[in-house]
Order: structure tokens, then sequence, then C-alpha cells
């Protein structure tokens, strides 16, 4: 028997429907009232005609059965019940960038075709301004109260007076294995692309839904027999609206834990994570890289909290350098580092755990997770030391939403098998476990040699002065590109070329080394703590 999300959650609530499900702001909801408002969530829905139309078996790989659901909103208890409300209505939920401007939503609502869009007051501007431009004007609008002072936009209702008003009574929907997950790439090398898995296949690949052993549960009470009466209290730091932060807290869920939100949401207040880790005994933090774990280190020196309850911190998205590393370790004895190697195409793929004392960060493959050569046509075996595309077989996502070129391109077939190769290069380290090089994307061609940003940014991050860096190329003339770091200096600090170079040699070959170095107050970074590489280069350029 294979699993589905929403039935999932109502198995683990009613094993322990009092213990805490959610908690923000003070406030706690159990697993009995997460259950209830999310069922009334799934019949609103319901009731507007939002759910799922057809069988998986009359689709295409690129095409969905449901109706699609917005989430336009910061981290929240809507955001989380909006998931799985949709799931209820056998509708699906999709994340909403909540930074993008009037063309990009118009964009990603066009593309998912949505047909409701649950939002937070303070984007009510940006909303209004693209609903009169949609292909398809949504069934519902859901507005959740923010303490923003807007007025309900045409049509809309208000969330919580929509729920008091539904039924709780389990939605009348058939939870199918075959039910999709859907979630929007961020758009890095194109336009945002809908990712569409089995919800089966998801809770395996990308959440790690899992017996001890490595199996699958064989059906829905072998996973509640799991449930802990240790129970996990997991805090996703970044925003919902980035997979990692949504599948930390749907993972929790599924192990019978809490999911923890911080109280300031909008953007990320270091002080604040750590006050809600120290107040709520959080035992596992989610971070993104060195753009979360840097402010974290500081204010946790600046004003030590008591973490003796946090065991984990866990990190994906974008790179943690080792001396980043070294400094939470330091600041946290307690703590095991995880470092999580996956996409939204692949889900898991790898991880590497480090300890105090410990300084490798090669990654330890998953199952199914393999290394194919540049033509995609062959596995490269452990132990040859090519280069090649990280890759990821078995329960892998059937495909990106309306593009049937770009679904066949990231999930070719080698000799029988369908790979998920998310444009990660890699190679075998000589242990049989991966060193990852970077992002295809983010690669640099300079005198005929390829030059990985994200092994750049590393070694500049560890001279003393450095507080964050993106690394682009730049056209000149007589290497193609040149390497350019953009850095950000801690306060205080100062730093030329020359030291850079001189502190990236320990760990670079001279061809790798920046040739110019551009300073700036702050680097930019995507929400979700990924590098702006964009702006880097127009910075780097003077566009």
């Amino acid at each position: 028997m294979e699993l589905n999300l929403a039935a999932s959650h109502e198995a683990v609530a009613a094993k322990v429907p009092d213990r805490p499900c959610l908690v923000w702001r003070g406030r706690s909801w159990t697993w009995r009232e997460v259950t209830e408002r999310t069922r009334r969530l799934g019949n609103l829905l319901g009731d507007h005609g939002i759910g799922r139309h057809r069988s998986l078996h009359d689709c295409a790989a690129w095409e969905s059965p449901h109706d699609h659901v917005a989430l336009y909103l910061t981290n929240s208890n809507a955001y989380l019940e909006g998931m799985l409300g949709a799931a209820k209505a056998g509708a699906a939920a999709f994340n909403v960038n909540y930074r993008y401007v009037a063309d990009e939503l118009l964009y990603l609502f066009n593309d998912a075709e949505a047909a409701a869009i649950i939002y937070h007051g303070r984007f009510a501007g940006a909303l209004g301004e693209v609903l009169p431009k949609l292909d398809t004007a949504p069934r519902l609008l859901l507005r959740v109260d923010d303490g923003t002072d807007d007025e309900l936009l045409p049509g809309a209702i208000d969330y919580e007076e929509a729920l008091a008003a539904s039924s709780p009574a389990r939605p009348a929907v058939d939870w199918l294995p075959d039910d999709f997950y859907v979630v929007y790439t961020g758009g890095t090398t194109g336009n945002p692309k809908g990712v569409l898995w089995r919800q089966a296949d998801f809770l395996v690949a990308a959440l790690g839904v899992r017996q001890p052993d490595g199996t699958d549960f064989e059906s829905v009470e072998q996973l509640v027999e799991r449930v802990s009466a240790r129970t996990l209290r997991a805090l996703p730091a970044p925003p919902l609206m980035h997979g990692a932060a949504h599948w930390n807290a749907l993972s929790a869920w599924l192990s019978g834990g809490t999911v923890v939100i911080q109280s300031v949401t909008d953007r990320l207040d270091p002080a604040d994570v750590l006050d809600t880790c120290a107040k709520e005994d959080v035992t596992s933090l989610l971070i993104v890289g060195d753009a979360f774990a840097r402010p974290l280190v500081e204010e946790q020196r600046r004003s030590p909290r008591d973490l003796t309850h946090l065991r984990h911190v866990l990190t994906g998205g974008a790179v943690l350098s080792p001396s980043v590393r070294a400094e939470l370790l330091e600041l946290m004895p307690n703590v095991t580092v995880v470092d999580v190697l996956g996409s939204s195409e692949s889900g898991r793929q790898a991880v590497a755990r480090s300890r105090p004392g410990s300084a490798d960060n090669h990654f330890e493959p998953g199952e199914n997770t393999a290394i194919v050569d540049d033509g995609l046509e062959a596995l490269i075996p452990p132990g040859d030391r090519r280069e090649g595309w990280l890759a990821k077989g078995g329960r892998v996502p059937r495909g990106y939403l309306g593009d049937e070129a770009k679904t066949k391109e990231t999930f070719p077939v080698i000799d029988g098998v369908r790979w998920a190769v998310a444009g990660d290069r890699a190679t075998w380290g000589d242990d049989g476990r991966i060193e990852l090089h970077g992002r295809q994307s983010g690669t640099i061609n300079t005198g005929g040699e390829k030059v990985f940003a994200e092994e750049v940014e590393q070694a500049v991050k560890a001279h003393p002065a450095v507080y964050d860096a993106i690394v682009v190329g730049r056209p000149d003339e007589r290497w193609g590109q040149e390497v350019v770091a953009v850095v950000a200096l801690r306060p205080g600090g100062s730093v030329t070329l020359e030291e850079i170079r001189s502190t990236a040699s320990a760990h670079l070959a001279g061809y790798k080394l920046p040739r110019d170095l551009v300073i700036v107050e702050q680097v930019q970074r995507s929400p979700s703590g990924k590098p702006d590489y964009p702006w880097a280069r127009r910075v780097a350029t003077g566009a």
C-alpha cells in the first residue's frame, strides 16, 4: 500500500489528538484542531468546485488532474493549513514567491491556472493589480488577516469567517496515493516550473517517510505505529514558500512531531529565531546555508541562549561553508549539522553530517542516487573520477506542469530507467561518497577551464573579513569570462583582492581565483537564502 498526505496526517491525528501540532506566536493548535480546520478548508474548496477532475492515468507526465490552490502567504498556520486543506479537497496547493512583482505573479497564476488564491492582507495591492489580467479568474479568494489595514478584494472572503461557516466533517473525497504534490522552482535559470510529484513518491523521496531500515511502510497503520512518544519539535526558519522549508514541516508532522514557526516571518530575524528555539524547546532547526547560519552565529555570540534541547541543525538549498559550519558546532556542541543535498526535481539525494571537530563535507549518497555522463547516456560507476550530472532514480517526479520538452530533458530514460537530472555537477570520491561541484547554471568558463561559482564562494568566505560573497563570471576579451567576487565585509573589516586570492589559493587552483573584487554593503539573496546571481552579474559589470 502507498501513502497519501491527507490520509497519513489524519491517521497520526487520531493517535495523538491532544498533542501540539502547530505552535506560532504563543498559540498552540492540537492535532485535533488542525484536523478540523483543514477539513473545513477542504470542504470550503469543494463547495466552490475545487478538487480533482480526472484520473492520473488520463494525464500525460506534464499534465495535472487537479485544480491548483495558490498559497500567497508568509509563514503562518494558514500556509500549512492551506497545503493540507487543498489535499483534503482533492486539489493541489502550490507555493507563491511573495517577493514577485505583478508580471511574475501574472505568469505564475496563469501557468498554474490557479483556481483559488489564499493570500495575506499585505499582498492585496499586488494581487489586486494582477487579478483583472488573468486568463481565468480564480473561483475563490481567501484573505488571511495579518494585521494589515487593507480592504477585501472584490469577491474575496475572510479566511477565518469562511472556515467557521464550513463543515468540519471529513470531505467526501477519496485520498489517493496518485494525488499530486506541486512545487514551483525558483526560476533562477528561466521561468519558474511546477514540478509534479505523485504524493506516494513525494512522501518517500522528498520527506523521507520510511521505516528505520529504509523500507517503505506497508500501510498507514504501520506509519502510525512509528509515531514516537518523544516529540520532535521542528522549526523551519526559511520561508515556507521554499520547498525545503515546507518539506521539513510536513516531514515533522508525519512523524507525529510539532511544527514551530518563529514570530517574525517577513524577513530573517536571527534573535527571534533563536529566542523561539529556546522558548519552545525546539529540537530541530532548518536553515539555508551561510545566509542563515552567519547571522545566527553572530546573534548567539552576542547573546547566548539555552539551546540544550536543539539536537539537529539541517541545511540545504545553498552552500554552508566549512568555516561557518565550524562556528555553529563550536557554539552548539550538542548539535549535529546535517547538510541535505537535493532539489525540487529529485527529493533528497545525499547527506553530510558534522559533529564538533569534523571538517569533512562529502555527501553520503542515498538510495538510487547516481552520477550520469555528460550525454545522459550511461551511469558513471563509483571509482570513476569523471565529472558528470548528479541524478536520482526510483521515485521521481512525473514532470513539469505544461512543459513536455523540459520534462523530457530533465527526466531522461537511461537503459530503461527514468532519472531526475536537476543540473548539479558532481564526481565520485575515492571513498564512494559524492563530491558536489555546483550547479551548471553557476558555471564560469574562463580560459577554456570550467569554474563552479559555489566552490569559489566557499574559498572566498574563508577570509575572516568576509561576511558574505557571490561569485560570477564577467565577459573578458582574453579569457572569455573572468572570475569576479562580489563581497560584503564584516563590520570594520577590510580586504584587498590579493588578500582574497591568497586565502582562496589554499583551496583552489590558480585559474579559479578571482581576478577582480567588488565590495558591496550587502549581498543580495532570495528570501530563502539562495544567491541572486543576476544581481551579482549586474554589480560585477556595472550594468
